[in-house]
Parts: structure tokens; sequence; C-alpha cells
């Protein structure tokens, strides 16, 4: 089987509206508007679709994984509900005052794990993110990094970059 090319995705900022503060309570979580289309647009091309975040108000112990399960729960059903699907949706749990971790960006661990998992061919994929961490987490693996402003629109960065 050959590997496809993944559109991986940070989630505030570029698939939900970042809040300025952490996110994990569905009725806090803004799905911006144009995702479902631009993840549906690569679901038809037979790319993976996978949301790679920091959660570390877990480490915090603001929330726990199963908040964090539960939100991510609510955007497959959202996605769903609109004709498309994430392949995957891995985070990182801990909070840097807490001690080094080895799969927070901008380490590209997560983003590796994916990569396996799913058979993924990091030279034809892009990471797109808010922050230059998850420029960084992509270049560490041989992804290219697109960085957007926070809540500025993925379907037009993409466009701007050529990559739809």
């Amino acid at each position: 089987m050959n590997a496809r090319p993944a559109l991986f995705l940070d989630r505030d900022g570029v698939v939900n509206r970042e809040r300025g503060a952490h996110t994990w309570r569905p009725e806090e979580f803004e799905v911006l508007p144009d995702v479902a289309g631009v993840v549906a647009a690569f679901n038809r091309r037979g790319w993976a679709v996978v949301v790679v975040s920091n959660q570390s108000g877990i480490g915090l112990g603001l929330y726990t994984h199963a908040d964090v399960e539960r939100l991510h729960r609510y955007l497959h059903d959202h996605l769903h509900g609109l004709g498309a699907h994430m392949d995957d949706i891995l985070y990182c749990p801990h909070h840097p005052s807490r001690g080094r971790c080895l799969c927070r960006k901008p380490s590209g661990l997560l983003l590796e794990r994916a990569i396996a998992l799913h058979g993924i061919d990091a030279s034809r994929s892009v990471m797109v993110g808010d922050r230059e961490r998850d420029i960084e987490a992509a270049a560490s693996v041989g992804v290219r990094g697109l960085l957007i402003a926070p809540n500025s629109g993925l379907g037009a960065a993409l466009q701007r970059a050529g990559i739809v």
C-alpha cells in the first residue's frame, strides 16, 4: 500500500475558535465555519486528516482526559453530520511547568505517531498551525508547515499556499 499524504491541523485557533482560555467544554467549543468543508474536501482526495494538539490544561489539573475525549467526540459527531471525518486526534496532556515531555509541540512525536499509525507520506503532507511551535513540529518530521493567524480561516490559507 502506498503511503498517503495528510493534512495535520492544530486544534485551538485552526479547527475551533481560539478563546484565549483553555477549551474543554462542548458549549465553549466553536468549530470555525470552513473547517468541515475543508476536511471533507481532503477526505475526498484520499488524504488522512489528523488533529495534533497540546492540551496542557490536563497537566495543570483544569480538566481531565475524559473531558478532552468528550470534546473530541463532539467534534467527530459535528463533522460527521456535515459529511467530513478526522482520521485521528492526538494530543499532549503535559504542561511545561510540570517537567519535560517528549510529545509536546514543538516536538514532532505526535506527528511521528500519526505517520506510523496511518501510513502517511510526510513529504507530501502539510501541518496547519497558528503558532511557530506547530511549524517547528512539522519541520522536525519532514512535513511542510503552514502558519496562519488564529481563527483566520483554514480554506483561504490553504488556497493562498496552493495546497487545495
